[in-house]
């Protein structure tokens, strides 16, 4: 069988023998791929696994660096790719069918590649790792270079495909999670781009999800800030907020399990619920495919989970975990389901082959469930034949004396095959040892016995002769979680010996037993075992040894003289001495040869057949052959790897020429052949194996007869025979009665419970007279003691005895009592610990809310008022609070100096002038009346009303005041100071009531005494009314449990009552000792009443005696008598007036006490009542001062979410600035590229169009109707025909050819260029041309050919190169767009925070009725109203009076001012009249006619 090997790599080369790998048997464990369509290759251990499936033949390719990875195909290159799985893997790709390397690919992921995938179109190769990188890589594979990767932290890959019809389109799935990447080129460099596919609910629906980042749809509360998105309530500032949402918004999204594209680049996606989805490629719209139901429903097919699919044309393949495959028909959006195909097993894996003629697919059915034994031809490793036990099985062995195999069973049983004819196996025998699980099978190296060993630590010893009917001669008894069995069985000798090594994990050691079976065992195995069938240990000399250190693995030498052993703990392989002499008990191996092994973890050591080689194993998967002598390696061979826990089980063939490996978890078997095999190494084992098949010969060929002669049905004969018992019954034996009773068992019976079944039979059956005398005496025992027991119940009690004292079983009495005695402790144990569990949590109780508090709470009841106060219970304050509070008093005295010293500066350098100073210090009065007003704001402004208690709240901020987050924290700590304040006052008062209802109570009880004793005086049946003090007011009574409280009965030790006895009769002795003699107080009783002297409260019980002689008739009293009756009669009335007076005063005095009492008890009340007012008024300060802590508590965290959106923001912002920064730098890099690119374009182009237009001017010196021929063919194009897609699978493949690929281009320009050679040749030159020209012309012809095909490339790569700057475009738009919104962001919300700080939410007392709202509305808003302090009016009227007054006094002026000009005026007037006056006179006077006479007479 062909096979390849990296021989560059091979870390183990060997000299001398070498072993080689001749084939490989396995099973995948990873998806089957085709190589091309007529060859498969799967994974398996350190090999890749070619096989032909039209000729079944097999080739191996052997990774020499341990098991193999991930495996992927390529079909059009016919190679096959796969990575190592050591540190910093490799991925290696190889030609098939030659099988080599092509080339060798080295990235830098650390641990291991998990996904590898081919593209359909182009040499590309798409790897993706997971921990620690989690990165895609996009490979170019032909030249071993990385063209692009892309890292995505902790996302964990199922499934990576290529879109056939697109290389630049990647699919990677998960269970949770779908992504589509693009690969984008601008000349020779690559990029991946990544796009989610949002999938939708479990149900089918679509989720409408909100911008996380930038939400747009959040209320407006105008009351309490501003509404913020919810990764800022959380406090999230990184890239966690951009996609943070709340556990109750987080939706069941469906799972993917599987994809496939289609060839219009669409995905089809199975989810794990059943849907069926389509996703846009492009556009990554998600489509949910609806089903059309059948009118014929299938039965058993409801929901379709898928695992695999499969496309093909009008729709997919799909197979779940039902083992049915189906036929999706899809049309449109909807699909229609057919029954495809049946297959036995859930399906793993199917896929078409390339050209869609054959579907391969996978099961996850093994060979060890179904219990499936193949037999493989040894030469090329074909399959003979199977055969099928339907059974678990777990080891198999093949006997050296017989054409036979065994067959170990998880339930126990072993079958025996009949492998004569290799192509025909059979099942010919069975045995059933026992129901455990066999773990170990093993012949001898002569084929005498079969070992089997099982889980429970029992070795059968099984007569491996088919003419025996494989007879169970016994089983020895040794040490649980057998390792190991080895034997020696010589041709020389006639015994055999076993070794066994098993654990003694308690002490750390290992225990080897060594036993010695005689041949002539099956003859004499009824002496050797015992009746159960255990082989007696002095028979079969069995010897214990024990190893100080634990071994993994120990073998016998033949000489068995020493014991080879493989160490667990170290890497060592040591030999130990076993002693020569006879021992008794347990002997203690020491090492005597020890050499290091050289192997990774524990191993395990096998003997050739011929006991000169030592075969060493372990879990590095690497097979060591050593000389037994010298333990020295001479041939080692890697066969598998540490990865799948290196190699289970080796075996070396009689000849030593074969050898076969079993890995533990590859499922690999690995067939070697030595290289070179002679000399002494092969001498040696060839001429034992001839003594070994000359002495087994005859043997071989009598057992091999009878082989022939069993049939099939000899199997349930024997197992009848053999198994079960004749009857159909078992004995039982009763514990009682021991009455053999028949139970119907018709289940196969094992050996060993055979065996013990017929030793108890005979065991009965030897004892069964004596059984019947003990059972006659038994019931003559009972009989009598029942007759006893019924006497017992006739007699007295004193003479009756106890029930137990019947019992003749003391033993039995006995274990019952210690039974009872232990349940009783048992019991008592678990009420102590739940008691403790109890008292714990009542003592952190107790601790927490009793212990802990400075003032515990406790209530004050009225006497006659249904009224109950209670105090505030108080812890005491930590010394950390009363630091923050010295801090922040400090803080606030600093801050009141500092305000009253710049206060002193401003009115200093206020003052100018006498009159401002004058007017400045009533303006000084009237401010520091504004200040001793704010400094003891009223409660309507200070929001509470803590100063009706005497607190001082001079130093608490104003409410409008308390903008930064410090004045917050320190009013926070000043305002629990205030609580603590009004609750400490308040408590002060309840603590001087609290006394003063002691005093009360005290004063009440003092009186009750003298009312009892006037009651008793007066013989009134009055009750005294006595107060007390309930429970919530003494709340420490709770505490003590006092023994009338428990109404159990109490549990009193005997030394307990002994003491109380005792006690008691002390007590006793010592009250009669101080009593002394009674003579004294006898005759006081006697004379005196009793009493020395008559009190005053004794007259009501004074009697005066009557004289002797009113016992006669009054007839017969003499004078004397009738005197002293008139006396005593005087006497009595006086006694009876004193008396009436007495009981009189008695009855006041018992008023007056009890009005006192009730007057006391009512003023104590009324007190009391006082103090519950005081006490709501308390708590509703408490109440007051802590909702304002809350509203300061609700802005700091309002400000800390305010803070967090915008270190959010910030760092988004950082964030887009850096990836627009990226994005700028790939534009300008694609913007220069694209100018070079461009460049060397129009360079080549302008070269094309110059070969165009120089070609005349090159033949110029030819006749110009040759130039115009030459210039036709020379335009003239080969036309090159499309291959044709064969007839039989062009109407099956769904893809058709693969566009773009690169392949496809190549092979178009060759075949170019052999259509061109066709134009080239001479029978197409013009006639009367010059060959010489003619050859000219082909070169310049085919010249502008390959010019062209450049050009079409150039221009090609110059579209990419456009189409990438225009994304790069987009893409930096839309950052800049980002970029921008966020800072719009940062502004609304600076805006929002200024706005915050500024609207401070401030609480108001406003008295009750004093505000009226209309239809009893709350309205919530105030849009047209302002709150302003009440001293900012009254500044504002003040200033307003004095302008007023000011006014008033212009006014006044100005009103004189016009009164003075009203009257200058009306004198100006008067004036002027008078001036007209005089000047009409005087001109009167002028005009006067004035004779002489007139004038005379004047004179």
């Amino acid at each position: 069988m062909a096979h390849g090997r990296e021989h560059e790599e091979n870390a183990y080369a060997s000299v001398g023998p070498s072993l080689s790998v001749r084939w490989v048997q396995g099973f995948p464990k990873q998806n089957v791929h085709f190589v091309n369509d007529s060859t498969i290759c799967y994974p398996c251990g350190n090999f890749v696994i070619f096989i032909n499936i039209e000729t079944k033949k097999k080739t191996v390719l052997q990774c020499m660096n341990g098991v193999v990875g991930v495996v992927a195909t390529n079909v059009p290159y016919e190679v096959v790719a796969f990575s190592d799985r050591r540190l910093k893997p490799l991925i290696y790709i190889y030609n098939f069918p030659g099988l080599t390397r092509r080339t060798k690919l080295k990235g830098s992921v650390l641990l291991d590649y998990t996904l590898l995938s081919f593209s359909y179109c182009g040499t590309y190769l798409a790897s993706y790792s997971s921990l620690p990188e989690f990165e895609l890589a996009l490979w170019k594979w032909e030249s071993s270079v990385i063209l692009c990767k892309k890292s995505q932290p902790g996302v964990d890959v199922s499934c990576m495909t290529f879109n056939p019809m697109n290389w630049r389109q990647l699919c990677l799935s998960s269970p949770s999670a779908l992504t589509v990447w693009t690969v984008e080129k601008s000349n020779q460099e690559h990029y991946l781009k990544a796009k989610s596919v949002k999938l939708p609910m479990e149900d089918g629906s679509f989720y409408n999800e909100t911008d996380v980042i930038f939400p747009t749809s959040l209320p407006k509360d105008l009351i309490y800030g501003p509404v913020l998105p919810l990764s800022a309530i959380a406090g999230l500032v990184g890239e966690e907020a951009e996609t943070f949402r709340p556990k109750d918004d987080l939706y069941p999204l469906l799972h993917p399990t599987m994809h496939c594209w289609t060839p219009t680049n669409d995905l089809y996606i199975g989810c794990e619920e059943g849907h069926l989805l389509m996703v846009n490629a492009e556009t990554l719209k998600v489509t949910i495919l609806n089903k059309i139901e059948d009118t014929t429903s299938r039965e058993g097919c409801h929901l379709i989970n898928p695992v695999t699919m499969a496309y093909q044309k009008g729709g997919v393949l799909i197979s779940g975990i039902d083992g049915f495959v189906y036929s999706f028909i899809i049309k449109d959006l909807h699909y229609k389901i057919e029954d495809f195909l049946q297959v036995e097993e859930p399906v793993e894996h199917m896929m078409f082959s390339p050209s869609y003629q054959m579907l391969l697919i996978q099961t996850e059915k093994t060979l060890t469930h179904s219990g499936e034994v193949c037999v493989w031809c040894l030469e090329d490793g074909t399959c003979a034949s199977r055969i099928c036990l339907n059974t678990p099985a777990t080891v198999l062995a093949s006997s050296p004396s017989s054409f036979s195999a065994a067959v170990g069973t998880q339930e126990g049983s072993i079958h025996f095959l009949d492998v004569r004819d290799p192509e025909t196996p059979r099942a010919v025998y069975k045995v059933f040892p026992s129901e455990w699980s066999v773990q170990h099978l093993l012949y001898d190296q002569r084929g005498i016995y079969l070992l089997v060993g099982t889980s429970e630590g029992c070795i059968f010893i099984i007569n491996a002769n088919p003419s025996s009917l494989f007879q169970i001669l016994g089983f020895v008894e040794v040490g649980k979680d057998i390792l190991q069995i080895s034997t020696v069985s010589l041709l020389e000798t006639d015994i055999v010996e076993v070794m066994v090594l098993s654990p003694l994990p308690e002490t750390g050691r290992s225990r080897l037993e060594i036993f010695t079976l005689p041949t002539t065992l099956p003859q004499v195995s009824t002496s050797f075992a015992d009746e159960r069938g255990r082989l007696r240990d002095e028979l079969i000399a069995k010897f214990l040894y024990e190893i100080e250190h634990t071994l993994s693995s120990a073998v016998l030498d033949y000489q068995s003289h020493q014991v080879y052993g493989f160490c667990n703990q170290v890497p060592y392989i040591c030999s130990y001495r076993l002693p020569e002499k006879e021992h008794s008990g347990i002997c203690i191996l020491k090492p005597y040869q020890k050499v290091q092994s050289k192997h990774y973890g524990p191993g395990m050591l096998f003997l050739s057949p011929h006991g000169l080689w030592l075969t060493t194993i372990a879990k590095g998967g690497i097979l060591c052959i050593r000389d037994v002598h010298t333990l020295e390696t001479f041939a080692r061979s890697r066969s598998h790897s540490h990865q799948g826990h290196g190699i289970q089980s080796v075996r070396i063939s009689m000849d030593g020429k074969n050898i076969l490996v079993n890995g533990r978890n590859d499922g690999t078997l690995v067939y070697l052949r030595w290289r070179r095999f002679g000399g002494n190494l092969a001498s040696e084992i060839l001429e034992y194996c001839q003594k070994l098949l000359i002495s087994l010969s005859n043997t071989m060929d009598e057992e091999n007869d009878y082989l022939s002669i069993l049939k099939r049905e000899s199997l349930n004969l024997g197992s009848t025979s053999e198994h079960t018992v004749n009857e159909d019954t078992k004995l039982s034996i009763d514990s009682s009665q021991e009455e053999l009773t028949q139970v119907d068992n018709s289940k196969e019976i094992p050996w060993i419970q055979q065996k013990s079944q017929e030793a108890i039979r005979k065991e009965v059956k030897l004892f069964s007279k004596k059984r019947k005398e003990i059972k006659t005496g038994i019931k003559a025992l009972a009989k009598t003691v029942l007759t006893m027991m019924e006497e017992n119940e006739a007699i007295d009690n004193i003479a009756k005895l106890e029930q137990k004292e019947f019992s003749l079983d003391l033993e039995e009495l006995e274990r019952l009592h210690n039974e009872n005695e232990e349940e009783v402790a048992k019991i008592r144990k678990d009420a102590e610990m739940h008691n403790l569990a109890k008292a714990y949590l009542a003592e952190l109780i107790k601790e927490e809310c009793w212990n802990a508090m400075a003032v515990k709470g406790r209530a004050l009841k009225c006497f006659h008022m249904p009224y109950v106060v209670e105090n505030f219970p108080m812890k005491e304050r930590t010394d950390e609070e009363l630091k923050e509070l010295k801090r922040v008093l400090q803080q606030k005295k600093i801050e009141t100096e500092c305000l009253k010293l710049r206060k002193e500066i401003v009115e200093v350098q206020s003052a100018i002038t006498l009159v401002k100073k004058h007017r400045e210090e009533e303006d000084e009065e009237e401010e520091e009346d504004v200040a001793v007003k704010t400094s003891n704001l009223p409660n309507y402004l200070l929001g509470s009303l803590s100063t009706d208690f005497g607190v001082h709240a001079s130093l608490l901020s104003g409410q409008l005041e308390l903008h930064s987050r410090e004045e917050k924290i320190n009013q926070i700590i000043l305002l629990k100071d205030v609580i603590y304040k009004v609750k400490t006052i308040f408590n002060n008062e309840f603590d001087a009531a609290y006394k003063q209802k002691e005093f009360e109570i005290a004063r009440v009880k003092e009186r009750n005494v003298r009312i009892q004793e006037i009651i008793l005086d007066l013989d009134l049946e009055e009750v005294v009314w006595q107060p007390e003090f309930d429970d919530c007011e003494k709340p420490e009574r709770t505490l003590v449990v006092e023994n009338k409280e428990i109404t159990a009965h109490r549990f009193v030790n005997p030394w307990q009552k002994n003491k109380t006895q005792f006690s008691v009769t002390s007590k006793m002795e010592q009250w009669l000792l101080t009593r002394g003699p009674d003579t004294r107080h006898r005759a006081l009783m006697d004379m005196m009443g009793g009493v020395l002297e008559v009190k005053k409260e004794d007259i009501l019980r004074m009697v005066i005696p009557q004289p002797a002689f009113m016992a006669k008739p009054d007839a017969v009293w003499s004078e004397e008598e009738r005197k002293q009756f008139k006396e005593y009669e005087k006497k009595v009335k006086e006694l009876n007036e004193e008396r009436e007076k007495y009981r009189k005063s008695l009855e006041a005095e018992m008023k007056k006490l009890q009005n006192s009492i009730q007057e006391s008890t009512q003023n104590f009340d009324e007190h009391l009542k006082r103090l519950f007012e005081r006490r709501v008024k308390a708590e509703m300060v408490v109440n007051q001062e802590e909702l304002k802590i809350n509203n300061l508590v609700f802005s700091l965290l309002l400000d800390e979410e305010i803070s967090s959106r915008e270190a959010f923001l910030n760092n988004y912002l950082i964030k887009k600035q850096a990836e627009k920064n990226q994005t700028s730098e790939a534009i300008q890099k694609a913007k220069e590229d694209l100018d070079t690119y461009r460049e060397h374009y129009d360079n080549l182009l302008a070269e094309d169009k110059v070969l165009d237009r120089s070609f005349k001017k090159e033949f110029s010196e030819i006749p110009s109707h040759q130039v115009d021929i030459l210039y036709k063919l020379f335009k003239r194009r080969p036309r090159i025909q499309k291959q044709k897609i064969h007839s039989d699978t062009a109407g099956i493949v769904p893809f058709g050819e693969r566009p773009e690929s690169g392949k496809l281009n190549k092979d178009a320009f060759a075949q170019l260029m052999k259509a061109m050679d066709d134009l080239d040749n001479i029978s197409n030159m013009p006639e009367g041309l010059d060959p010489l020209v003619w050859d000219h012309f082909c070169q310049t012809r085919r010249a502008k050919v390959e010019n062209e095909q450049k050009v079409k490339q150039k221009a090609a790569g110059l579209m990419e190169m456009v189409a990438f700057l225009r994304r790069r475009t987009e893409e930096d738009e839309k950052l800049q767009q980002e970029i921008e919104k966020v800072f719009h962001e940062r502004i609304v919300l600076q805006e929002e925070k200024v706005r915050f700080q500024l609207n401070l939410t401030i609480q108001i007392l406003l008295k009750q009725g004093q505000v009226e709202l209309e239809n009893f509305q709350l309205l919530l808003e105030y849009p047209d109203a302002i709150l302003i302090n009440k001293s900012i009016i009254e500044d504002l009227n003040c200033v307003i009076r004095a302008q007023g007054q000011k006014k008033v006094a212009s006014m006044m002026e100005s009103k004189d001012v016009h009164k003075g000009i009203f009257q200058i005026e009306w004198e100006h007037k008067k004036m002027e009249m008078e001036m007209e006056d005089l000047n009409q006179k005087a001109w009167d006077i002028q005009m006067l006619f004035f004779s002489r006479d007139r004038q005379k007479g004047l004179n």
